[in-house]
């Protein structure tokens, strides 16, 4: 039986957010440059698109491209940017009746890309089958940090109070703040650390970790990683015991 058919559709998560791991790998392994790598991903991230569709998935984030790599060979850089701008492409989100967002410290990108970003971002505002996210320029510290620059403005113009902080409010003040915080994290690429993202908003977040590389990961990947979600009891602090007593009532 294929992974698709063994998913309860009744208990899929709301939210997956994936790290993209392994494009440059995937192309070395090859004898490819890296930047063929990169265009390999791209074309995973529209398959994505199409596979979580059909799941049902509400929302899916792709951590497209942190601060940090700002920090890489310059023209690897500038493949990476040129190939960003060639891949928004609105009639697959029109076509698919998703909404596309961004998030980061996008002032940084370059402003044709931006421009770019943003109309694709407005003409696909009001699609409401899947919303799908790109963290551009992204890091979680950098989130936080302005998250709480943003609250502390607010209490310096008396427009709250100290005791006004709390989870809800900082939740609130992040750019995440339109769509509810992941269930899944999906990390491809052997690696198995969050490098810095969404570290606020993955506190009770399921961690799957894979081998495989971004540009080989297909739907039975992601079926797979699904099923395995739905294999795990999400307690929130509470015992097991308490969790199923809940569910018993509910039904």
């Amino acid at each position: 039986m294929e992974y698709y058919e063994k998913i309860d559709k009744n208990n899929l998560p709301k939210h997956i957010a994936f790290i993209m791991d392994g494009n440059g790998r995937w192309a070395q392994q090859r004898g490819l440059q890296r930047s063929e790598g990169h265009q390999a991903g791209t074309a995973t991230v529209r398959k994505l698109i199409e596979h979580a569709l059909k799941l049902g998935i509400r929302y899916v984030t792709l951590y497209t491209f942190s601060t940090e790599n700002w920090n890489r060979p310059q023209a690897e850089v500038a493949a990476l940017m040129v190939l960003l701008f060639d891949s928004v492409e609105e009639e697959i989100f029109m076509k698919n009746n998703v909404s596309f967002r961004i998030i980061g410290d996008v002032e940084k990108l370059p402003a044709n890309i931006l421009a770019r970003l943003r109309a694709c971002e407005e003409r696909t505002s009001k699609n409401d089958a899947m919303t799908m996210v790109l963290a551009l320029s992204y890091s979680s510290k950098w989130e936080i940090t302005e998250a709480v620059r943003s609250i502390a403005r607010r209490v310096a113009n008396n427009e709250l109070s100290i005791e006004d902080i709390d989870d809800n409010l900082i939740s609130n003040s992040m750019t995440t703040n339109f769509m509810p915080d992941p269930d899944l994290l999906i990390r491809t690429g052997k690696e198995q650390r969050l490098s810095n993202f969404m570290l606020w908003q993955c506190a009770y977040s399921e961690f799957y970790f894979t081998d495989v590389l971004w540009p080989d990961f297909g739907k039975e990947e992601l079926y797979k990683a699904v099923y395995e979600y739905q294999q795990r009891q999400r307690r929130y602090g509470k015992t097991g015991e308490q969790i199923v007593n809940e569910a018993t009532k509910q039904e």
